[in-house]
């Protein structure tokens, strides 16, 4: 794992390799074992090293091909690198290798197969610039499903690109503003979705892209993101993997027996934790005790001879607190377990550095969380697997079984009688609701419980209104903020989105489905693993995800919704391939998911951290936001009367991201 970074200039200059190592490293805890600069011309080239596979200095990069055609700067791992090998040496193709690297794997088949054909085969995370002498031009390429980030944009005249934001920040003639379009999308998100990044003139290469410039780059940005498909100048953006054309290819292709299923669903995953554990460094994984993590455990355990290394936090609070559910299914498992106890000082002690981990705004409170249990990981390990991607692939998500129940409800009333009734409910105060919750607790034992009903229940009924159709609903159960532009100073039309854009055709059972994929496209790659990605690299810790292998992506698209979803219940499938490694009654037990007191912590002992951010002082000088709204929604939080936590906390991350940057 590693970071890359560079620039493409209109013409020579002189200072090129200075400007590139300035970029470069401010990717220091990307890449702390080595640092290389390559520059010829108009293009330059930087990289920062975490050895994991191939620890020699055969595996450094920049990397030029054997043929001395192609330079490229990568960051990411190919598991299937080993057969990939063996394709090229089939025919004599490549039969002097320099070192054992995925790196060298990977830049000879684009060499001999071409970039498109190269990246199709290659089962792995990646951000790569590639550099071709002979035609002079620069592609960037990201992985399928967006584990690896790559930014790319303007900085006056040249076209500069890199892992991370602090990177393209260093660039000398940097002085991009803030996006209004961006903010207005992050404060419905809480993160900024692809293509932009917070900034104008700078975006997100989108996940499964190739971007190339024919030799030198446009001058001036243009107005609006480039797509894939699209052309600007001398620069396009093509796909090379559909995430669309799987869901189409996995709708004529069903698997429809449960035995057969199950069997291909363990042989496939066991398959990419196999590739996935392929490490010349210490390796363990994550272990929260939920289904997504427990599997991947079972998976890694049933195939190692000794105990795997596994990692999880304990909270202070018990209702935060799911250590003992790690602990037992570590137990059972037998597996080397540590637990990392976490006091609130240790939790709130991460906040002040988030806006340099995170790089642009980014407000999933559960960053603060995946932050400790990665630095826990590599004290003792430099390579970790995680669970992430199950719940958008195999139906995880509440919204997925409770989001068409709802509209089915209430889709028969008018919209005068939706109105009424979402502004009767939320009238109701949070904890009539909370205790409400309770009792159903108490007499259906037997079912999975409702936590933070109070919450849950004025969430929804603020959306009941706005609602016309299923797609109207899942927006509003993804957004923090239905009218986020009521909250800027400088009113702005919200832009467009992936999630705008045109759905694969789904069978009108499949309604579930349509919110996997748009998830798949958007909340996985912007929220979740950027999340992970900047939580772990902040430590210089290489994570990785077997269920975003692409056999087993292509797997889940074939699979019916019964499979997914079943008896109400959220990643049926999944947890009976589970059941077969660790007992039922140790898994099903009622998850809060990976979340902090935070709506706590500001009413206490972040309450002065809160009101110097939120001054009304300091919003007027910023210009940015409407400070009588949020003023308001922050003493309604403060009295209890409301709870406002995570919109409070997205803007929150926001004013600490502009203050530090």
């Amino acid at each position: 794992m590693c970071g890359l970074a560079g620039l493409l200039c209109s013409k020579p200059r002189d200072n090129l390799n200075r400007q590139v190592s300035q970029m470069t490293s401010n990717l220091f805890h990307r890449g702390p074992n080595n640092e290389g600069i390559w520059s010829e011309g108009c293009i330059g080239l930087g990289h920062r090293r975490l050895s994991i596979i191939d620890l020699t200095k055969s595996g450094s990069q920049p990397m030029m091909s054997n043929c001395g055609r192609f330079v490229m700067a990568y960051n990411g791992e190919i598991y299937n690198h080993l057969n990939i090998r063996k394709e090229l040496e089939k025919n004599g193709v490549v039969t002097n290798w320099q070192g054992h690297s995925d790196t060298e794997t990977l830049l000879e088949a684009i060499a001999n197969w071409g970039l498109d054909e190269a990246l199709r085969y290659s089962h792995g995370m990646f951000a790569l610039a590639i550099w071709d002498k002979k035609k002079r031009n620069l592609s960037l390429a990201r992985d399928r499903m967006g584990e690896k980030p790559l930014y790319w944009g303007w900085a006056g005249s040249d076209l500069i690109f890199g892992s991370e934001l602090k990177a393209l920040r260093a660039h000398s003639s940097f002085t991009n503003e803030i996006s209004t379009e961006a903010l207005s999308q992050f404060l419905r998100f809480m993160y900024v979705p692809s293509p932009r990044s917070i900034y104008t003139g700078i975006y997100k290469l989108e996940p499964g892209t190739i971007l190339t410039v024919d030799k030198t780059p446009s001058i001036t940005p243009p107005k609006y993101p480039i797509r894939p498909g699209e052309i600007y100048g001398n620069i396009s953006i093509r796909r090379y993997w559909d995430l669309k054309k799987q869901v189409e290819l996995g709708a004529t292709n069903r698997v429809n027996d449960d035995h057969k299923a199950l069997d291909m669903i363990e042989k496939i995953l066991e398959k990419a934790v196999v590739n996935q554990m392929i490490s010349d460094v210490p390796l363990g994984a994550f272990l929260s005790g939920g289904v997504d993590s427990s599997t991947i455990v079972a998976l890694m355990q049933s195939i190692n001879n000794k105990p795997i290394q596994t990692f999880t936090i304990g909270f202070n609070e018990a209702k935060f607190d799911e250590s003992e559910n790690a602990e037992a299914v570590a137990k059972h498992l037998g597996t080397n377990h540590t637990k990392l106890n976490v006091t609130e000082y240790d939790a709130q002690n991460v906040i002040p550095d988030l806006p340099w981990l995170y790089d642009e705004p980014f407000a999933d409170s559960s960053q603060i969380p995946t932050h400790l249990v990665c630095r826990a990981a590599r004290q003792k390990v430099t390579v970790a697997l995680s669970g992430d991607g199950a719940d958008e692939l195999f139906g995880g998500y509440n919204r997925y079984i409770h989001g068409p129940k709802i509209w089915q409800r209430f889709n028969k009333f008018p919209v005068s009688l939706r109105k009424f009734i979402g502004f009767t409910a939320q009238k109701i105060p949070l904890y009539f609701w909370d205790k409400f919750g309770y009792v159903h607790n108490m007499v259906r034992t037997g079912s999975k419980g409702i936590s933070n009903l109070g919450i849950k229940a004025h969430r929804i009924s603020e959306k009941l209104s706005l609602i016309n159709n299923l797609d109207d609903l899942y927006l509003s159960m993804v957004s923090n903020l239905i009218e986020p532009e009521k909250l800027l100073v400088n009113k702005v039309i919200e832009p467009s989105s992936q999630l705008d854009e045109v759905m694969p055709e789904f069978d009108i059972k499949e309604s579930s489905m349509r919110m996997m994929f748009q998830d798949m496209r958007t909340y996985l790659p912007d929220d979740i693993l950027c999340k992970v990605d900047r939580a772990a690299m902040g430590v210089s810790l290489e994570t990785r995800t077997p269920f975003l292998d692409p056999d087993v992506i292509k797997l889940s698209m074939q699979l019916p919704v019964d499979m997914k979803i079943r008896n109400g219940q959220g990643k049926w499938a999944l947890r009976q391939v589970l059941y077969r490694h660790v007992p039922k009654e140790i898994i099903d037990r009622p998850k809060e998911g990976f979340a902090i007191p935070i709506g706590l912590w500001l009413r206490g002992p972040l309450r002065d951290w809160a009101e110097n951010l939120l001054s009304k002082q300091h919003l007027v000088n910023e210009g940015i936001f409407n400070s009588d709204i949020i003023l308001k929604i922050w003493g309604e939080h403060l009295s209890g009367r409301k709870d406002w936590t995570n919109q409070l906390w997205t803007i929150l991350m926001f004013q600490a991201w502009n203050n530090k940057n």
